[in-house]
């Protein structure tokens, strides 16, 4: 039950919502026995029951049944017979009235609740996400994340609130009609006491395996969603490809084993509604007998109508029962996708930060890299990097891929931390520094142009979100996409589509270019920024990248060497080491790697 008591954690303030609907509930469940309890009367009033009757005050002030058959009989002797029928008729409309009213506010409290638990939940799933580092998301896949932040939540949601719905209300409507059963036959109701585990039992052997089968539904429906997140993405490689069937295929076997488990749980939750309904009516037609038997034999003192009475408020008696059994079923669900929410909300960021750190304002000096090591799952890819990047200079970093270069630049921003070494901004050691701080003095061009389903003028604007009409479109000319912006249907108001899908790669980039630039970082990382753009695009953003990098530090990791000839400093990485290191004239001295990779790339264009 740990989960359990976890995931209403996220209910607080609880006792805002519980001590009204507890209230509440216990008006209704008050009324609603009631209406079931004035049936005796009503009876006695219609036949002129007066046998077994309670004619004389009764003794104890809390004998609910005997007060109500003095009170009945007085006003029949009194009034007559009509008189009393339409006194005990108006009684049960407004019992019944006031009942449903009060069960009606219940509802309205329980479901403010319901939605106030859904809100922080997964506002608490989705800011802990956000906190992970970058390698959180290498390992996961992305639709399983989704699944638990969209389909996950609302299952607990529905499952855990309704089942503390459940939890407040039919064990004390349970209560109550058994208070009342007491009331009319004490021996009856002992008797009826010693079938109600039988029953409990037997439902329970029912629900058991549900938790188990519930988890790995949900584990289903994570795969199920990756599947179709990344069949999505890849659209244009499927096509090209030609492997829509074998997606068809894997999508369709997903889907298949998710349902085939959905329909083996569906059929063990439906067995217990009829099961326990059945077995309420053998319950009902057991006690017919004994307590008719009873009553036949007239040494109970227990009248026809009180018999009748007693034998409609025990039907209702298995609604409460079975209403917690379904609860049951339906809470294995839901704690099923508590604990898997609980397992992200139970990860922690290797980068977490405390609250000892320091920020750091503004940037004066260097950037330096001392010894720095790194290794991934035990494989090593980087081996002791030394190289300081001064400020207002551009430092280019080039070799073969996997040579551990966007690494390197990935310790600038703390996408990742040195195995061992240091990394250090005006010699303070990032390890003591907020990564928050740190990023606010970058500014970041990747080689993937990522942009959101938004505006032109919201892309540009979210790395200041407070910008004015005039900064953003100064941002797009520096960026060279003032021009092509006014040319789109609503200029600066266009909507680029899913990842920018409306606009060109060139575009695209020249949009990133243009949201650095209004950010205006002294620091300026640039990673592969125009590898795959054509001639005519990739002058405009080169063009565009020499004026954001004007007065700036820059990192600049390229593969097309042409772009970074004008650098200060290159350092060529090959195996997670710097195997040459100097300006564009220097290297090529040297007759190096560097140089048998300018000759490589002019024979290329030749």
């Amino acid at each position: 039950m740990n989960t359990y008591f976890r995931l209403l954690g996220f209910a607080k303030p609880i006792e805002k919502y519980a001590v009204p609907y507890f209230l509440l509930t216990v008006l209704a469940t008050l009324f609603n026995t009631m209406n079931l309890a004035l049936l005796a009367p009503l009876l006695a009033a219609l036949f002129k029951d007066a046998e077994g009757v309670q004619k004389t005050a009764p003794e104890s002030a809390t004998d609910f049944m005997a007060w109500m058959e003095y009170s009945t009989y007085r006003v029949q002797t009194e009034f007559g017979q009509m008189q009393a029928l339409q006194w005990i008729c108006a009684a049960i409309l407004v019992s019944v009235l006031l009942s449903n009213l009060f069960k009606y506010l219940s509802f309205r409290t329980m479901e403010s609740f319901r939605i106030h638990t859904l809100l922080n939940l997964r506002n608490a799933l989705f800011d802990h996400v956000m906190d992970m580092d970058l390698a959180y998301f290498t390992a996961q896949r992305k639709g399983n994340i989704m699944s638990k932040i969209t389909s996950d939540v609302q299952v607990v949601q529905y499952s855990v609130t309704s089942t503390l719905q459940v939890l407040f209300k039919e064990p004390l409507q349970l209560l109550a009609y058994l208070v009342v059963l007491f009331t009319i036959s004490v021996k009856l109701t002992l008797f009826a006491v010693l079938v109600i585990p039988a029953s409990a039992w037997i439902i329970a052997r029912i629900v058991r395996k549900l938790r188990a089968q519930a988890k790995e539904a949900q584990e289903r429906f994570g795969m199920m969603i990756s599947y179709l997140d990344e069949s999505l993405s890849g659209i244009r490689v499927i096509k090209a490809f030609n492997a829509s069937d074998r997606i068809k295929e894997k999508f369709s076997g997903e889907n298949h084993a998710f349902s085939e488990l959905g329909r083996k749980m569906a059929y063990r939750q439906q067995l217990a509604s009829p099961t326990s309904e059945f077995l309420g009516v053998l319950m009902v037609t057991i006690l017919v007998l004994y307590g008719g038997n009873l009553v036949l034999l007239g040494d109970s003192g227990l009248s026809a109508a009180s018999f009748i009475t007693y034998i409609a408020i025990f039907s209702q008696i298995m609604r409460p029962a079975k209403a917690m059994t379904e609860s049951f079923s339906t809470l294995n669900s839901g704690l099923a996708a508590g604990e898997r929410v609980l397992e992200v909300l139970d990860e922690k960021a290797d980068l977490a930060e405390n609250a000892d750190l320091h920020a750091i304002r503004d940037f004066k000096k260097e950037i330096r890299f001392h010894e720095v090591t790194f290794a991934y799952d035990a494989k090593p890819i980087l081996n002791q990097v030394s190289f300081v990047i001064p400020k207002g200079k551009t430092i280019a970093l080039v070799g073969p891929s996997g040579g551990g270069k966007s690494t390197l630049m990935d310790f600038i921003p703390m996408f990742h931390r040195p195995t061992w070494g240091k990394v250090s901004i005006d010699g303070h050691d990032l390890r003591d520094v907020s990564a928050s701080s740190v990023r606010s003095l970058i500014g970041m061009v990747n080689q993937e142009s990522i942009l959101f389903h938004d505006s032109i003028r919201n892309n540009i604007a979210f790395s200041k979100p407070d910008a004015t009409d005039a900064e953003i479109e100064a941002a797009a000319r520096i960026a060279n996409a003032h021009d092509f912006i006014l040319e789109t249907e609503n200029g600066y108001d266009t909507q680029i589509g899913d990842r920018g899908a409306r606009l060109s790669g060139g575009q695209r980039q020249r949009i990133c270019i243009a949201r650095a630039v209004l950010q205006n970082p002294p620091i300026l990382l640039l990673d592969e920024a125009t590898s795959a753009l054509d001639t005519e695009s990739e002058y405009l953003v080169q063009d565009a990248l020499q004026k954001l990098m004007v007065n700036r530090t820059t990192l600049v990791i390229a593969h097309r060497l042409s772009t970074i000839q004008k650098a200060d400093q290159i350092l060529v990485i090959e195996d997670g080491k710097i195997i040459e290191q100097g300006n564009h004239f220097e290297l090529l001295f040297q007759d190096g790697f560097y140089s048998k990779l300018i000759e490589k790339q002019s024979l290329e264009k030749a």
